[in-house]
């Protein structure tokens, strides 16, 4: 009997994560802040997230407008003058996780090289970076952080306030993904 039971919660386990697994609830965070300076963050806590276990493909997407400020007129200059994300709504990571091997995930977090085009503001640039993942309770805990150069980006940052806004965004993100 224990046999089987214990058959039966391998198997459980490996078919939940042998598939694809999905977050639309994804949170994406953002800081430009300058030391002594008032913050420039922002959190954006509806990030989608596709993960294709069976082969590395990793997607993402977040709706510029889903980012929220404490301030509300920083929201709004970010959406309006920064980011114009009337023309550009969205930003997406479309990638693979290198040498994924499902079988290899446990409930300690791994690190992977992930690597992708990442699309900001209309442009869309190349990238390498670091992925952790685990398998926590039949849930993929995937993470990450990185910096962006908002000039490689065309994110144009006025003269008026350049010393007040970092020319590197730190950008980190958290996904909690279930089987499909």
């Amino acid at each position: 009997m224990k046999k089987i039971f214990l058959f039966t919660l391998v198997f459980i386990t490996i078919s939940s994560i042998s598939q694809k697994m999905i977050s639309r609830s994804g949170e994406i965070k953002f800081e430009a802040s300058m030391p002594a300076l008032e913050e420039v963050a922002a959190t954006s806590k509806t990030a989608s997230c596709v993960f294709d276990t069976s082969n590395g493909e990793f997607a993402t997407l977040v709706l510029i407008k889903s980012f929220k400020f404490k301030v509300a007129l920083m929201e709004e200059h970010f959406n309006e003058n920064y980011m114009e994300s009337e023309k550009y709504p969205k930003a997406t990571f479309k990638g693979k996780v290198v040498n994924f091997d499902s079988k290899k995930l446990t409930a300690t977090k791994t690190s992977y090289d992930i690597e992708g085009d990442l699309t900001i503001h209309g442009v869309t640039k190349k990238i390498k970076n670091k992925i952790s993942l685990a398998l926590v309770n039949g849930k993929m805990l995937a993470s990450s952080s990185f910096a962006i150069a908002l000039k490689e980006y065309k994110i144009d940052v006025p003269s008026l306030v350049k010393d007040k806004i970092a020319k590197d965004a730190k950008v980190v993100f958290n996904f909690a993904l279930e089987g499909k």
